[in-house]
């Protein structure tokens, strides 16, 4: 890819061919890798950090090169603090869903986000898939989300290994309050997903309709998918429903809600009358 023709690309541009490069990148490295038997842990844990380390350099120096001014929050990346009081701040996870990308498996992304400290916004959100063939972006033509499903229970995204203590009942509470407001008596049932990405590519795909994590992470994580979902219609907050915002010290989220617009509030009120029965 020439140097002049990158030179051109908008922020939101670059953001998407970025994450598609380091997206080939990582699928072409855990090629190179051949079999990998399930019960080769090394082998696996070197693949991880290979990928890890050669995505992060690729999106490092891409962004060094065409964006030399602009300060860089990266998981792999030193964290530098003069972000603090810098007005761009690229916040990138090279490879989300580490683990997933160790086991062989499709749910793993690379996120790339733009954060402006004056208005206080994200731009230039890409979530890549890389095995699913499938790139999400602020570039991408939306109309909005879909109608709710009414052949099947409404479905809530969580972590396989950290899903909120309280989310069972809170789903249980969601499914009575969706019936009684006759949204829908087909029930409420969770689904796990790897990477955060992948997990709103879930929702943005039709395949759920909300994502629920309260026990933590870090803004890399978040920053892109969160951006993504929201230009997709979707509703993006705190688990409270308070805004989001990032480039703090740590660059820590405590928690987070993505939500079809028709459930969002039924949910927040859900997850809050379990949190403190």
């Amino acid at each position: 890819m020439s140097t002049e023709i990158l030179r051109t690309f908008t922020d939101p541009e670059l953001s998407q061919v970025i994450a598609r490069e380091a997206g080939a990148m990582l699928l072409d490295l855990r090629e190179s890798y051949g079999v990998v038997e399930p019960g080769d842990k090394e082998r696996a844990n070197q693949l991880r950090k290979e990928g890890d380390r050669l995505a992060h350099e690729l999106i490092a120096a891409a962004l060094a090169e065409h964006r030399p001014n602009d300060a860089l929050l990266s998981e792999e990346g030193k964290d530098d603090v003069s972000r603090l009081t810098a007005e761009r701040v690229w916040i990138v996870d090279p490879l989300d869903g580490t683990w997933e990308y160790g086991q062989f498996r499709e749910d793993f992304a690379v996120h790339v986000a733009l954060w402006h400290s004056a208005s206080q916004s994200l731009s230039a959100c890409t979530v890549d898939l890389p095995a699913q063939g499938l790139t999400r972006s602020m570039l991408d033509e939306v109309s909005g989300p879909g109608a709710l499903p009414v052949d099947r229970p409404i479905r809530v995204v969580a972590s396989r290994s950290r899903a909120p203590k309280s989310l069972p009942a809170a789903m249980e509470i969601l499914s009575a309050s969706l019936a009684r407001s006759g949204v829908t008596d087909r029930g409420v049932e969770i689904v796990d997903v790897g990477s955060v990405g992948a997990k709103v590519n879930v929702i943005l795909s039709g395949g759920a309709e909300a994502y629920v994590h309260d026990t933590g992470f870090s803004e890399w994580d978040v920053a892109a998918p969160f951006g993504v979902a929201r230009h997709y219609g979707y509703e993006a907050s705190h688990v409270d429903g308070r805004a989001m915002t990032f480039n703090h010290m740590p660059p820590y989220v405590p928690d987070l809600v993505v939500s079809h617009p028709l459930i969002a509030e039924a949910l927040r009120e859900s997850l809050a009358q379990a949190a403190n029965s």
